[in-house]
């Protein structure tokens, strides 16, 4: 019977003071590699990787059955959201870091509603060593016109309260 092992971690250039905490490989012999403060994706090339920081995941969704990860990034109101699909190769830990980051960078999340159950969401994220600002954005649940004025008015109140809240400026 032959024993399936890992191998050392990747060679994998991360950002200064991180350290690699869960990597695996994908069905395209990419590396995925996560650390404290970012997933990094990196190609064949040493040089050639995508770092996404926590706080910019939006979503982290795992199909057990096709083993893909999509990982959908935060994004602007009426702009299509980077959303990169990764088939992943024995994911062992990476999956539990994920979400354990990505939750981790959620300062708040706030729904106001406006419309019977429909509203808006407030959400402030920050890098998960949390040394770094809130970032704050809105989530519309369908239906909801950010252009709509009773929206934005409701939406900045909404933020107002949240920073405050939050002890944020």
């Amino acid at each position: 019977m032959r024993s399936l092992r890992r191998t050392s971690v990747p060679d994998v250039a991360v950002g200064p003071g991180e350290r690699v905490l869960a990597w695996c490989r994908t069905d395209d012999d990419r590396v995925l590699v996560g650390t404290r403060d970012a997933l990094y994706v990196a190609g064949g090339d040493a040089d050639a990787r995508t770092r996404i920081p926590w706080e910019r995941v939006e979503a982290a969704d795992w199909d057990s059955e096709t083993d893909v990860l999509r990982v959908s990034l935060v994004g602007s109101w009426g702009e299509q959201r980077v959303e990169h699909a990764l088939g992943l190769v024995e994911p062992g830990r990476l999956l539990e870091l994920v979400r354990e980051r990505v939750t981790a960078s959620v300062v708040l999340q706030r729904h106001v509603a406006l419309s019977g159950r429909r509203g808006v969401r407030v959400i402030g994220r920050r890098a998960p060593r949390g040394d770094a600002s809130i970032e704050w954005f809105y989530e519309y649940d369908e239906g909801v016109d950010p252009d709509d004025p009773a929206v934005r008015t409701a939406a900045s109140e909404a933020l107002a309260e949240a920073r405050a809240d939050v002890g944020s400026t």
